[in-house]
């Protein structure tokens, strides 16, 4: 058994899909992952399909989970920026691994399918 953040997991990967499973967290890693320092606002841009206040809870949690960091500068208007940690940067190939299968399965099955 594995408690983290006040849950029990039975085992590591359950962990895991806790930590980067949601709609949004993979795509926020690959946002990081493409240009390594990004504000909100660019990274709203890059996903435009999530409202602003999902994104600043994903943000928050990968933050918690110390997937990302953010840095708050001192200045006005505040300029925050969120980049990977070191941590984070270790999901690159699980990332890249992703999207590669989402273009393959999009290739046999996606193109078939009926919008």
């Amino acid at each position: 058994m594995y408690e983290y953040n006040e849950k029990v997991f039975v085992n590591t990967k359950d962990l895991a899909m806790s930590i980067i499973g949601g709609k949004y967290k993979i795509a926020i890693v690959w946002a990081l992952l493409q240009r390594p320092v990004l504000r909100l606002s660019e990274i709203e841009r890059i996903l435009p399909d999530i409202n602003q206040r999902m994104l600043i809870r994903q943000l928050r949690e990968l933050e918690r989970d110390k997937i990302i960091i953010r840095i708050i500068y001192p200045v006005v208007p505040p300029k925050v920026e969120y980049q990977l940690t070191d941590i984070g940067l270790e999901l690159s190939s699980i990332v890249k691994n992703i999207c590669d299968w989402g273009d393959k399965f999009w290739s046999r099955i996606g193109k078939n399918s009926i919008n």
